[in-house]
Parts: structure tokens; sequence; C-alpha cells
């Protein structure tokens, strides 16, 4: 789930009020909180604070700057603002009350890194719109009895808070590690389980209904329906909070037998004293999960093992008794393979122009990374990076006149170009030859605004 835009749900609350000076919108959770404290006690009832206009203007700046694609019937983020000032009163009506019926979501399959398929559930953008305000609303509710040792999808927390804690708990002597893997955990959610879980804070029965409503929205592939009786569909506002509001059971259980953990929404480690403790916690934590939240562990996936022999959040660790924080082998496959793809379907392309496409995919990436503490790897891939585009640039040469005439204009002289360019050998032999290193070094790269991930995460750690 991303983020971006604003103002224009203003105009939609304008045109049913006729009131132009409206609040100004608070972010996220913050409004949804307001919206409840805005609301008598004595008639506290959540779906008015749902559409509550603050609410609501919140809700939609969110979507809108989120973007994201269309669901079962089409409309995009940008028709959404039009479509809000036809139809926005009737829905309103119908969430009061209690009649609101979801669309079906749109099935959408991406490849898993490790293999296989995600199934995501892509709600209309009108679902989604109602999702982010009920998540707004729900997420004070919920939040403040969750779990300390819970980092995904909270306000004030994430990923590196929860790294950050593992490698704390393995300094201070828990070298074992219990690594949870839930087998297809937002396929598998018990709607009755869940449901209860969260009618211990919410009593409106409208709320409820909705809820339930979307947990059982049929999905849509192909033309086909199909109805669900069990999971929440990733790819909606409300199923982070929904998997933390289930999970928070798991947690507060691993907190009564004094364990130490992390938990990132489904991705769960544990860490203990010993492999014999971690045996033990692996048997204890299976039959706690399939037996009261109705969950099933994926055994290829879990294990019990040295924390540095497994990966967390895309970091690994170091076996120093201080250990250090690293990229997993996986995040670093990751990355290559889509630096592979972006130069494959760069071939038609300038040098710059690969170039400028690369810079947001190594600036994103290095910014995760920045918490690593093993920087070898950094300089392997920049040195990778420029030996891939010089053998681009070999490739896109083709002719030997072509290649030895580039060659002399980068500095080399005639009876060396003229040698290397005719020399016989592959493109990735000659991108990693000194001909092509002499004629294109760093300093080269770095003028045509290739950035360097070793350059980058050392600014990241002198700011830090």
């Amino acid at each position: 789930m991303r983020d971006d835009e604003a103002e224009s749900y203003a105009s939609v609350a304008r045109s049913e009020g006729g009131r132009r000076n409206l609040p100004r919108a608070d972010s996220g959770a913050e409004s949804g909180a307001a919206a409840v404290r805005r609301l008598k006690p004595e008639a506290l009832r959540l779906m008015e604070a749902v559409v509550e206009r603050s609410n609501m203007l919140s809700a939609f700046e969110r979507v809108v700057k989120n973007q994201g694609a269309p669901g079962v019937d089409g409309l995009t983020v940008s028709e959404l603002k039009p479509w809000l000032q036809r139809h926005w009163a009737n829905v309103k009506q119908d969430l009061l009350t209690g009649v609101y019926q979801p669309e079906l979501v749109r099935k959408v399959e991406i490849p898993k890194p490790q293999g296989g398929v995600r199934i995501l559930g892509i709600p209309t953008t009108v679902d989604r719109l109602i999702q982010q305000a009920l998540n707004q609303v729900l997420q004070p509710l919920f939040d403040p009895d969750f779990s300390e040792s819970s980092f995904g999808f909270r306000p004030g927390r994430n990923a590196h808070q929860a790294v950050k804690t593992a490698q704390g708990y393995v300094a201070k002597g828990k070298r074992w590690v219990v690594d949870l893997d839930l087998e297809k955990f937002f396929d598998r959610v018990n709607h009755d389980v869940l449901m209860a879980r969260v009618a211990c804070k919410v009593e409106d029965k409208r709320v409820l209904k909705l809820i339930r409503r979307y947990l059982e929205a049929g999905m849509m592939e192909g033309g086909v329906a199909s109805m669900r009786t069990e999971g929440t569909p990733q790819g909606g506002p409300l199923s982070p909070l929904l998997s933390n509001i289930l999970l928070n059971d798991l947690d507060r259980e691993l907190e009564r037998r004094g364990l130490s953990f992390c938990r990132y929404a489904d991705d769960c480690n544990i860490y203990v004293g010993s492999r014999q403790a971690g045996e033990r916690v692996m048997q204890a934590v299976t039959t706690f999960l399939e037996r009261r939240l109705k969950l099933k562990v994926n055994v290829s996936k879990s294990a019990v093992a040295r924390p540095w022999e497994r990966k967390f959040l895309g970091y690994s660790m170091t076996w120093h008794k201080k250990p250090k924080l690293k990229i997993a082998q996986q995040s670093r496959k990751r990355l290559v393979e889509k630096i592979r793809k972006a130069m494959r379907a760069a071939r038609g392309r300038s040098l710059k122009q690969t170039i400028e496409r690369l810079t947001p995919v190594l600036r994103g990436w290095i910014a995760y990374f920045r918490l690593t503490e093993v920087k070898g790897v950094l300089e392997e891939l920049d040195g990778w990076i420029r030996h891939k585009l010089r053998t681009l640039l070999w490739r896109q040469w083709k002719r030997v006149y072509t290649r030895a005439r580039n060659l002399m204009k980068a500095g080399r002289d005639k009876v060396q170009a003229w040698k290397s360019a005719t020399n016989g050998r592959g493109p990735w032999w000659n991108g990693g030859a000194s001909h092509m290193n002499q004629a294109f070094p760093k300093s080269w790269f770095d003028r045509m605004g290739l950035v360097s991930l070793l350059e980058i995460h050392q600014r990241f750690q002198s700011v830090s």
C-alpha cells in the first residue's frame, strides 16, 4: 500500500453540504481518532465517526496519494472525485443504515521472489476509500493494546525497528531463532475467529457487518466470481490492521511465556538461547496457532536455526558476539535480477536513459538497506552494475568500426582501439576488460548520473 494527494474530497463535501470553510484534514489514524472524540460518549457510534467529514477527507487524500489499480468496476483514482460528487450521498446513507454492500474484488496474481504466486484482491476505488476511513477509526481503538514487539503497519513503527530489535536479542545471547512462516496466512484467516476479536472493541453492529462483508466479498477472475469463506485478501487498506488484530493473540501468548520476539505482519521470529529451547517453542507455538487461531505453520519454510543462517525482513546478521546487520543473500539476488531485467529492456535505449531508469530502483533499495554494517556487498554491486553498463555499450556499438571509433573518442589510441575492437570476445568479457574500464571509469559513470550504492550508504551513515 502506497500514499499520495489531497483537496479533491473537499469539493465533494462542499457540494454535499454547501459549507465552504471545511476544516483541514488530519492525517490517517489521527483524523480517525479525532472523529471518534468529537462524538458524544453516550452516542459513540463508530459508523458516524467513519463517515465524519474530516475523516473522509483524510481517507480520500490517502487513496488518491496511493493511486493503485482500478477494481472490477474499472473506476480509476482520477475518476473518483466526480463519481463521489454524484453518488456519495447515497453511499453515505447506505453506510449509516447498515445496508452497504461492497463490490467483488479483482483477483491479481503476482510472482513471489522465492517462486510461486501471491494472490492480491484489489477492491474498487470506492471500497478502498471506505476501508481507509474504517481503518483510520479502528486503528486508534486497537493499536494501544498491541504488543511492543509488533512492528508491522502501525503508526510510528517500521521494519528497521524490528530488525534492530532482533539484532539486540542476538547480541544479548539469544543466538538461536525460531523462524515462523505462516502458510498462506492471508488466504487462511478464519472469519469467525477474527470477527470475535474485532467485536471485543467494536459494538457498532453496522461496522461489524461491514467488515464481515469485506471479508466475504467474492473474487472476480476472468469474468467468473468465486465466493470466500476464509481469508482476508491482500490489497485493501483494512487487511493489515485485521491481521494485527488476529495475531495479537500470538503476541500475547509469546509474552506470557516470557519469549523475546519480533513480529512484522505475518513474519515472526522468536529468539532463544539453545536449539532445544527453540524446538520446544516451535512445537508449542505451532499447536497454539492451529488450535487457537486456526492457522497453519509452513513446516518447509519454518526452522530453528542460527540467526545468520536465516533472513528477517530482507536482512541477516554476522556470527560475531556483537552481530552486524548485513543484506541477506536473497535480497541481493533479487536486486541483481531486477537490474538484469532493466538491462534487457534497455537495449534500444541510450545509456543515459537506462541510468535514469535504474536510479530510483537503486536509491529505493539502498534506502531500505541503509542499516547494513557489511559494506563489501555494496562495493561488489557497484562494480557489477558498471560492468553491466559497459557490456550494454559494447552490444549497442555492434560493428567493429563503431567500437574502434568510440574507444578512440574515449581516449584510447588508434592501435589499441582497433586491437580491442577486433578481439573476437563476447560483450560480457569486453565489458569487464581493461580497455573498457580505462575508457569508461567510475568517474565517467558519475558524470552520467549513475548513483553509487556504497556512497549513498556512507552519506546515510554520516547523518545518522
